[in-house]
């Protein structure tokens, strides 16, 4: 199944332990990497975060942000009076140094670490709320790369058949191609008032034929292209065998732009690295 590397999901879970939110951001990478911001209240499960992760995702850079809001309960909550203390204290001195500093806020003195004592919060529960989120984004992340993949999935396949078309039209131009080589070779000999040696133009035309001969390098380019679709119909990450098939289809067509003997097969090479430069771009994406 084609899986597009860039997706993005959001999860919230609410209960009487407060509520969490989840926030999965995915975009391209070679490796497989986790970037993670946890609230102190998840760091003891950070390690099986990024395994169940590990486990879902096995290519593209991943950003996953946690956010934790305790609840709010009716009894409210207490205050740290002995750090509320030191820290009006600890206020006083610096105006006394630096006397015209701002003054420090209530909402500042609310938001430092430890001044709001909280109840307490079940560890082990919040840890098993947080890994369910974690399912349920992932669920949804990989399920928007699937959505994306089949977009790409479908383009890719759209420029699989123009390049077969491309393919086609050059096996059908080579024996044209040859005969305006004896042709041209013939008007050359006679321009140059030569004698006319069937066996020596024929030799001559065998040779410029196996110089431009590119009925190999089409053979190669159409198996590539199959190989594209069978690969794409797998079920297993796919990017790196495309990145790989993309390099072997741009050798072949400037193989064919090298040794083209004449202005149309020419052309179809250009058509080939352009088709073949899309959907490069767009196998960039896929896992």
């Amino acid at each position: 199944m084609v899986r597009s590397m860039t997706a993005f999901a959001r999860q919230t879970m609410e209960s009487d332990l407060g509520a969490l939110t989840l926030e999965l951001k995915s975009v391209n990478h070679r490796f497989s990497e986790v970037s993670l911001r946890l609230p102190e209240e998840l760091r003891a499960v950070e390690s099986k975060i990024r395994d169940r992760m590990g486990q879902v995702v096995s290519r593209g850079k991943i950003d996953a942000n946690f956010r934790y809001q305790p609840p709010i309960v009716a009894a409210g909550f207490d205050i740290d009076r002995n750090l509320l203390a030191t820290l009006a204290a600890t206020s006083k001195d610096v105006e006394t140094h630096l006397p015209g500093v701002a003054p420090i806020r209530m909402i500042d003195v609310l938001k430092w670490p430890g001044v709001l004592k909280f109840p307490e919060i079940d560890a082990e529960q919040l840890s098993n709320m947080a890994m369910a989120l974690l399912d349920k984004a992932l669920t949804e992340l990989m399920e928007t790369r699937e959505r994306e993949g089949e977009k790409l999935k479908q383009l890719l396949l759209e420029r699989c058949a123009a390049m077969s078309t491309e393919v086609a039209k050059v096996q059908q131009r080579i024996p044209a191609a040859i005969e305006a080589m004896r042709q041209r070779l013939k008007e050359k000999l006679a321009e140059w008032k030569a004698e006319l040696d069937e066996i020596r133009l024929e030799q001559e035309v065998v040779f410029l034929c196996n110089k431009s001969d590119v009925a190999e390098e089409m053979d190669r380019l159409q198996a590539h292209i199959e190989e594209v679709k069978r690969v794409l119909s797998e079920k297993k990450p796919m990017g790196r065998r495309l990145d790989f098939l993309m390099q072997e289809l741009n050798r072949e067509a400037n193989t064919l732009g090298s040794k083209s003997p004449d202005t149309e097969m020419t052309r179809a090479s250009v058509e080939l690295k352009v088709l073949i430069e899309q959907m490069r771009e767009q196998v960039q994406n896929i896992e």
